[in-house]
């Protein structure tokens, strides 16, 4: 669980910090930010939503007292969300993004030429509107012709929809509050039938030195469900422990095997074919822990 610890807040001039943002990972243990502002800090109807203008690491998003992204290393997240699974198939075409409000999954996507539309189904409007006001450099996916946006429940959304989909994202928040269904087995089921048969689900899987065994429970789940399941991990500064993880499911491609070893895409700064294959090769504690599901 993580904890938000604010100091006593002194104002100061432009580069001055007015308190410092603590997030605790573990107990005893965190992420500290010096901020120099608050853009935003409002409820919305599912939760609290606040940017910070820090010293360090640019405007900042949080989520109920949780970091989501910071302008510095958002890149990392969102291109290995997105490339290790588009890099594999050019016959990806029609994308579902559930949640990712900020708009940094659809950037990405957009850059593939073959992505012809992308359905985005984010339940808090006020995350995609706090996005374009303070994070445009995320948000400009929403204004390109090929995206459309859905404020309602992916959880009721892919129960209940007649579309298929050649590439399911589940770019969500921790597995509290309006995100819990997202990480259970009724919800991976039901995105399998929306799925075409070359179709690809990736998600976001929280951290492998925080969250070991949460990831090895929906691990199992979803390799019950898919015949072809792995974890991969990237390095992300701003998250609990430095290192994350993300799950990989489909039907028939393997992420490893079905790499393309040219990345034609330009504008990159964390995905490369060489980091694709490294992140698939887990920590000796982690690979034990999901060897077995």
């Amino acid at each position: 669980m993580c904890l938000r610890l604010c100091g006593p807040m002194v104002l100061g001039d432009n580069n001055t910090p007015i308190f410092q943002f603590k997030e605790e990972h573990l107990p005893g243990s965190g992420i500290y930010f010096d901020v120099i502002d608050i853009l935003f800090s409002a409820h919305s109807k599912y939760q609290r939503i606040e940017v910070f203008q820090t010293a360090s690491y640019g405007r900042v998003l949080l989520v109920d007292g949780k970091v989501m992204l910071t302008e510095r290393d958002e890149f990392i997240y969102h291109e290995m969300l997105t490339h290790v699974p588009l890099s594999l198939s050019d016959k990806i075409k029609n994308v579902l993004i559930i949640g990712g409000g900020d708009g940094g999954s659809a950037r990405e996507c957009l850059k593939y030429k073959n992505i012809k539309r992308i359905k985005q189904v984010e339940i808090d409007e006020m995350v995609v509107e706090v996005s374009k006001k303070f994070f445009p450099t995320l948000s400009s996916a929403f204004s390109d012709p090929r995206f459309e946006l859905c404020i309602c429940d992916g959880i009721n959304f892919v129960r209940q929809t007649s579309e298929k989909f050649d590439f399911v994202i589940v770019d969500s928040t921790d597995p509290i509050g309006p995100a819990i269904g997202l990480f259970e087995g009724e919800f991976f089921e039901n995105i399998k039938k929306i799925l075409t048969p070359e179709g690809i689900l990736v998600f976001q899987l929280e951290s492998p030195w925080c969250h070991l065994e949460f990831i090895s429970e929906v691990s199992k789940k979803v390799k019950n469900i898919f015949p072809i399941f792995k974890n991969y991990i990237a390095f992300i500064p701003t998250y609990p422990s430095g290192l994350w993880s993300f799950g990989f499911a489909s039907f028939k491609i393997d992420p490893i095997k079905e790499l393309q070893s040219d990345i034609s895409i330009s504008g990159l700064k964390y995905y490369t074919s060489e980091i694709h294959k490294a992140s698939f090769a887990l920590p000796k504690f982690f690979k034990n822990s999901v060897r077995d599901i």
